[in-house]
């Protein structure tokens, strides 16, 4: 048993399929599958059930293939530790984020990252929160930057941020030409949302709960831009998160921002990693970057604040 032929397994137990398999292990079909047999007569048991439209894993081999994933991720993790000892700022950071935050915290952070650590490679995976966990927990990713509460004793919580929200609405709505928002203004509304996966569709459940609205019914998008076009289009109001209406992200025709007086409806925002992992000194100072963007962009101007992007008792949980 090596290294090379675990690799295959979990390859395999990912992808299903065996010209895929080969395909992301860079190596030949026959190649895999003579190595997944040998695999099978070193351990004396069957791994994988050879259909002709598919690759099922037995019971034992999606065991091995999860106990595999853990061991090859103890690898990686050495390897980190040689590498960070011969050059504690470089190498490769494998970082996950969801997707109602990345393409609007990314674009302040990177620069920000590139100058700090010129020689560091950040390989970004944007996926719903709970696929970020489980890649973190399966040791596919390094770290994730996720909203607040994150349930996981194996996870360490850095808290970066807390980012509040605002309302979106067309112009000529009934609350269009406000500068400030109560919580109680949103009674009665229905807003759009997003689909189910979402943690923003969780927290902006949790706004509609306090505030006794509700959802607009027939309609769940896919993203925040489907949102703010649906708002332009006249369907329906949103809550949006403020990075997500700050520069360079443009702004959107027949659509009102409406701030809320303080203490605002917010998500909190932080980085985690593994406890076990061996890079939580590099881990800490990435945080300490990310931490310090511009404050202004959580700031809301036309309403009385506290002090933005400091941590407050208005924070939404996540069910």
């Amino acid at each position: 048993m090596n290294l090379r032929d675990l690799s295959y397994l979990v390859a395999l137990a990912e992808h299903r399929h065996f010209g895929r398999a080969a395909e992301a292990s860079f190596v030949s079909q026959p190649t895999l599958s003579t190595q997944i047999r040998k695999l099978e007569d070193e351990l004396g048991v069957a791994l994988v059930e050879r259909t002709p439209r598919k690759v099922l894993l037995t019971e034992t081999g999606r065991e091995i293939a999860r106990r595999a994933r853990g061991v090859l991720s103890q690898v990686d993790e050495i390897k980190a530790i040689a590498q960070r000892t011969r050059d504690p700022e470089s190498g490769t950071i494998r970082l996950g984020i969801f997707p109602t935050l990345g393409p609007y915290l990314l674009p302040h952070v990177i620069p920000r990252l590139r100058d700090r650590f010129p020689r560091l490679e950040l390989l970004l995976r944007e996926e719903k929160t709970e696929q970020v966990l489980h890649m973190l927990r399966e040791g596919t990713l390094d770290a994730g930057i996720l909203a607040l509460p994150v349930h996981d004793d194996s996870l360490h919580t850095e808290f970066l941020f807390e980012e509040p929200f605002v309302l979106a609405v067309p112009t000529g709505h009934p609350l269009s030409g406000r500068s400030c928002l109560r919580m109680d203004d949103l009674a009665e509304q229905n807003l759009l949302l997003l689909e189910d996966g979402h943690c923003l569709r969780d927290q902006a459940l949790e706004v509609c709960h306090l505030a006794g609205a509700g959802e607009k019914s027939g309609f769940r998008a896919t993203s925040l831009e489907t949102l703010r076009q649906m708002v332009s289009a006249n369907v329906g109001i949103t809550l949006l998160p403020s990075l997500a209406v700050k520069p360079p992200v443009a702004q959107s025709s027949n659509v009102e921002l409406i701030e809320f007086e303080a203490p605002a409806p917010s998500r909190r925002i932080a980085m985690l990693w593994r406890k076990s992992s061996a890079m939580t000194p590099f881990f800490e100072a990435l945080a300490e970057v990310v931490r310090g963007v511009p404050a202004d962009l959580f700031s809301t101007q036309g309403c009385a604040t506290g002090q933005p992007g400091k941590p407050s008792n208005v924070a939404l949980p996540i069910p």
